[in-house]
């Protein structure tokens, strides 16, 4: 058997009984009553763990609760406060995308749903406690870990990660104490050309004004209004066509008032004639609108500036030679690519080689932006798991655990952890949907008599549990020091402080 990560059946998908547009646009209404099986059972109602609480976890408890209406949904997360990247990541102005906090929330409030914060699993209860206490246990944790860019220089000072970056201008307690050199240079390079390095290039250059407003944190907010960046260079080894970046992203850097957004090069985009899929037709068609505007005149001018640098690969970061700033970055190398004998330009897949021809940024700041991973939870090879470290997934069929081509009895996993860190929240929605049809199906009727939480209370080590009404008094207090800022919120950003205001 070949095991495919994340695949979705078309037997799973036509089972969902709640449309994606339904649960996006909030047209559906909490259906955890009807009933579409039974999980009636002489042992007691099914109990489900789930360890994460961002989308994947949330819609998949959504959707288990909608199948098995008699069942039980414990969510585990080791910060005092729900949502994931929805919170943690999603930029700042881009609050229409945290709209679905709305829907997780209307499942927190179910009686059969239970949210466990400030909970590590792997630390402050183990794996295999855990597996003991339920029938089934959900993997949906995600993936928090930053790929590193192993190169020359990538211990210099300056050279940050994007996710630390994103984090701590989301107000995360992980990177609450985060210092970033803004304040050096007029020149900024991110390595990468997904949306979040498109992100992190929006905030540097947005200006305060713009977020001023948004739930961007107020310590992130004093810094870049002190920053010196002017440009960016957003910098990929491939081209246009192979670049993970959505047209929306794209089309706002592009709308930035005072931001000059430079003209690509028209010899990397297919000729117009060429057919294309509708997504790559509409960004080359983008990109072809924008470079026939004109030219920005001296009455016009723009306060900053960003350039898309395709066909570039990362060899090597310089360090500074200044004796008042060694061991930070002065510089990034660079070097020229083409693609490689046979390979079609306009194919998203097409691969790359290097020319030889070298160039180098001068940038005291860089970020890299190449994806993130999953890492393996403390105690997951005793559940009988392989984790995969090269892919940072769990390997599995459709959404169940596998382990030398059998399936782990019990175990499932959604979302990032699932199939790895691509795609949207829409995306993640549908692929917890196909992870809960499937438990669904295992456990229709069946229970083995399991008490979960209640059981666990007592295990749990260091610190103290929290529930859903100790996130609603966490959330009513960072939206009344948002109001008394002109802001929606201001999030909390420590986790010592987030339990004195529940104490």
């Amino acid at each position: 058997m070949n095991i495919r990560l994340g695949v979705l059946s078309p037997r799973v998908l036509r089972s969902n009984t709640t449309s994606p547009r339904q649960v996006l646009n909030g047209s559906f209404r909490s259906s955890f009553a009807r009933p579409v099986h039974s999980a009636a059972s002489n042992n007691g109602p099914f109990r489900l763990a789930i360890i994460g609480s961002g989308p994947a976890g949330f819609y998949s408890a959504h959707r288990v609760m909608t199948r098995i209406p008699d069942g039980l949904v414990d969510m585990y997360e080791q910060y005092p406060v729900p949502f994931g990247l929805v919170r943690s990541g999603v930029a700042p102005d881009h609050p229409e995308v945290k709209n679905c906090q709305d829907k997780f929330t209307e499942i927190a409030e179910s009686p059969r749903f239970n949210f466990i914060g400030n909970v590590n699993v792997g630390h402050h209860v183990s794996l295999p406690t855990l597996r003991e206490n339920y029938d089934a246990v959900l993997f949906a944790y995600g993936a928090s870990e930053d790929r590193e860019l192993e190169i020359p220089g990538r211990g210099l000072d300056g050279l940050y990660s994007a996710g630390a970056f994103v984090g701590w201008y989301n107000g995360h307690p992980k990177y609450a104490d985060l210092s970033f050199n803004l304040q050096t240079s007029d020149t900024a390079v991110i390595i990468g050309q997904g949306n979040v390095a498109l992100d992190v290039a929006r905030i540097l250059l947005s200006g305060p004004d713009r977020l001023r407003e948004t739930d961007i944190s107020e310590q992130a907010l004093q810094q870049l209004a002190e920053s010196t960046v002017k440009k960016v260079h957003v910098v990929g080894r491939r081209g246009p066509m192979q670049a993970s970046f959505t047209i929306k992203e794209v089309r706002e850097l592009m709308d930035l008032p005072e931001v000059e957004f430079r003209p690509i090069d028209l010899g990397l985009l297919p000729a117009p004639d060429v057919k294309l899929p509708r997504v790559q037709k509409r960004m080359t068609d983008l990109f072809r609108k924008h470079a026939a505007r004109p030219a920005t005149t001296e009455g016009g001018r723009k306060n900053g500036s960003l350039s898309l640098d395709f066909m570039s690969a990362p060899f090597s970061f310089v360090p500074s030679q200044k004796r008042d700033s060694l061991g930070t970055i002065a510089s990034a190398m660079f070097e020229h690519t083409t693609f490689s004998p046979g390979e079609n330009p306009n194919d998203a897949a097409a691969r790359v080689q290097k020319t030889g021809q070298q160039f180098s940024i001068e940038a005291s700041t860089v970020f890299t932006s190449i994806g993130y991973k999953a890492r393996s939870l403390k105690g997951t090879d005793t559940l009988g798991v392989v984790f995969d470290k090269k892919s940072g997934t769990i390997p599995n069929l459709g959404g169940r655990v596998m382990r030398d081509d059998k399936y782990v009895p019990g175990l499932y996993c959604a979302g990032w952890v699932k199939r790895g860190p691509t795609g949207v929240i829409a995306t993640t929605m549908e692929d917890g949907f196909a992870t809960a049809e499937l438990i669904a199906e295992d456990w229709s009727g069946k229970s083995t008599g399991k008490h979960g939480w209640d059981a666990l209370k007592g295990e749990v080590k260091l610190g103290r549990a929290t529930g859903w009404q100790d996130w609603l008094k966490i959330d009513a207090t960072e939206r009344a020091r948002g109001k008394a800022a002109g802001k929606e919120r201001e999030k909390i950003r420590s986790v010592k402080e987030m339990l004195e205001i529940i104490r």
